[in-house]
């Protein structure tokens, strides 16, 4: 409770502090703009329904998100043009979202799988 307190203070202390470390604060209290629209994408991708997944990723990073919402939305939009035999776009947005967060990494059953695991390392191994 104490340390709750203490956090929420220091939020509101930063709240005019423009400084990366004042945002960084500021983002574990305040959700992205485009939070909204991702965590619907990804219930979208786990639903199976690609297109409007798709559709709400592009939403919640034209809105805004934090590095690693970002490399999550591009990944995610990776495996849905994985999926689709589009190699080229799978590939660009594996780029982006390493350029977003540079050590993302794949879990064991992303990894392991036959279309897009192999295309992540090799996009990661050119980085």
């Amino acid at each position: 409770m104490v340390r709750q307190l203490l956090l929420a203070l220091l939020a509101l202390a930063l709240a005019g502090c423009d400084t990366t470390f004042g945002r960084s604060v500021r983002g574990l209290f305040q959700p992205s703009k485009g939070e909204p629209a991702l965590s619907v994408g990804l219930k979208q991708y786990d639903d199976g329904n690609y297109a409007d997944s798709a559709r709400n990723l592009h939403l919640a990073i034209e809105y805004g998100l934090s590095s690693g919402e970002r490399a999550n939305a591009h990944k995610h939009l990776a495996f849905i043009h994985c999926s689709a035999n589009r190699e080229r776009q799978c590939r660009d947005e594996f780029r982006k979202a390493l350029a977003a967060q540079p050590s993302l990494e794949l879990d064991a059953a992303e990894t392991g799988h036959p279309v897009w695991g192999p295309i992540f390392r090799s996009v990661k191994a050119t980085r």
